[in-house]
């Protein structure tokens, strides 16, 4: 279970991709016409447009991006399937449909079967639904007089039936769970800058997990009511309160961590002071720009958790305030310096550079907090251990010598070096990747070593379950990972 819910977050992460994209659309159109938005300019209206486009159907990009992401090759069928089932669901479901079925008014519906079309939640049952389809009946075989419609071919024919059963089902749970789910985002909401600050506590907590993704669909996308990045690009809602699940991760990946960095590096040891600099500075200028903070999380996460226990309450602490004085500002894909020039342009944005002043705030908090703690606890943070902290010299090697492999480059070297370190190919059940992160499952975790892989400048490794390893490589993990593909 643990194994599918870390599939399903890491799937998460194609439609969740397709988010910078709009945020760019709409920050432009908003930044040419930010008093008419769009309805004063052609030009500004194309671009809002475009990037509604990507808004207004987050749930169908979801069923698709679950269903490739959750299938056992990648296969595009299982993404066809996914759009067929949505469909399928949704046209049979819609307020229309459902009014001619009980021969009544269209108003008379219900508020449940009318925002049907484009609820997120529904697009991730299907998505999951229709990879679970693909996963058992992909490899069907049919009778030489239907062989065409074997395997894959089949799958959304399958779907489309599975899902008139399931819409028959949804007829009258959906009505239920809707009204559930809608009450649980209004009780969150109701908790206001409280419940922003719990989330975000949750969030940073759940990060060694990965299970942060699902946490995160409650508050950030229309699962519950809430749909906090969609409501500030489309910039409806209530100023200073859109937003407020997500104003406050700016001044912790912005300028809190990069404080908690340099606080690291100035508690290095002098002989390892340049390795870990170089390690630090390199990681605090990625969450500063993308807001991408795992490659700096994991450099003291499992080194000394209570720095990152404290780094989680400082980030519920920020959500808090943030949303506690209505300072508001959004993000496509992370709470970086992109994401935050393109959101200050969204007219629903609520004094989005106080933001700025909360992060200095912040910095001096995270390195006066960490260094004292380092050093009162003398806790083995980057450059204060021994363990070897860059890939200049991999374990096996002397002064820094390459490891040679099919393709004499960066990245084989090092899928080549964590291979070694994951016991070896024959050791691999399967290997995938997210947003920084290799994601490997293992025959025996004993074999595992550790110092090999972090030989590779790896950041971090996470083990989540029994045989389940997570490898934290940074933003090239997408090249890392098809190289150790390859290898394999």
């Amino acid at each position: 279970m643990l194994r599918y819910i870390q599939n399903m977050g890491r799937a998460f992460m194609l439609p969740v991709a397709v988010l910078p994209a709009a945020a760019l659309l709409l920050g432009i159109g908003y930044a040419i016409d930010p008093e008419g938005w769009g309805g004063g300019s052609a030009i500004a209206g194309m671009f809002i447009n475009a990037g509604g486009a990507i808004l207004d159907h987050l749930a169908i990009l979801f069923a698709v991006g679950l269903a490739f992401g959750m299938s056992k090759d990648k296969n595009g069928a299982a993404a066809l399937a996914g759009l067929v089932s949505f469909l399928v669901v949704t046209n049979l479901l819609s307020a229309d449909s459902v009014a001619l079925l009980r021969g009544v008014e269209v108003e008379e519906v219900g508020e449940a079967f009318g925002v049907i079309e484009n609820n997120v939640f529904l697009g991730i049952i299907t998505g999951l639904i229709s990879a679970a389809l693909y996963n058992r009946f992909s490899g069907t075989k049919l009778p030489d007089y239907l062989a065409f419609f074997s395997g894959r071919r089949a799958v959304p024919i399958i779907a489309v039936f599975v899902m008139i059963l399931l819409s028959g089902i949804l007829y009258f749970v959906w009505p239920l769970l809707y009204n559930g789910l809608f009450s649980f985002g209004e009780w969150i909401s109701g908790m206001g800058a409280l419940g922003a600050g719990i989330y975000g506590f949750f969030n940073r907590l759940l990060i060694p997990t990965g299970l942060h993704h699902a946490l995160n669909s409650v508050f950030w996308f229309d699962t519950v009511g809430i749909n906090d990045i969609g409501n500030f690009w489309d910039n409806a809602g209530e100023q200073g309160i859109t937003g407020r699940y997500q104003a406050g991760f700016f001044p912790i990946m912005m300028f809190g961590l990069p404080g908690a960095a340099l606080a690291m590096y100035h508690t290095a040891k002098t002989e390892y002071k340049k390795a870990a600099g170089s390690i630090l500075l390199a990681a605090s200028l990625t969450a500063f720009l993308t807001g991408v903070t795992e490659p700096l999380e994991f450099s003291f996460m499992f080194l000394a958790p209570l720095l990152y226990l404290v780094h989680a309450l400082l980030t519920g602490l920020s959500l808090f305030i943030a949303a506690l004085f209505e300072w508001t500002a959004g993000f496509g894909f992370s709470a970086g310096l992109i994401d935050f020039v393109l959101s200050t342009q969204v007219p629903i944005a609520n004094q989005p550079y106080m933001l700025l002043v909360q992060g200095l705030v912040f910095f001096v908090l995270y390195y006066f907090i960490f260094r004292v703690i380092i050093k009162a606890m003398d806790l083995k943070t980057p450059g204060r251990d021994d363990a070897v902290l860059s890939a200049e010299a991999p374990a096996g090697t002397e002064e820094g010598e390459d490891l040679k492999t099919a393709h004499d480059d960066r990245y084989s070297r090092k899928a080549d070096q964590i291979l070694i370190g994951l016991g070896g190919k024959d050791n691999i059940d399967t290997v995938d990747y997210c947003t920084t992160r290799l994601r490997v499952n293992v025959h025996d975790d004993s074999l595992i070593d550790e110092d090999q892989i972090k030989s590779s400048g790896a950041h971090g490794i996470a083990k989540p379950g029994k045989n389940n390893v997570q490898v934290v490589v940074g933003t090239e993990v997408e090249h890392v990972a098809e190289e150790m593909k390859r290898l394999l």
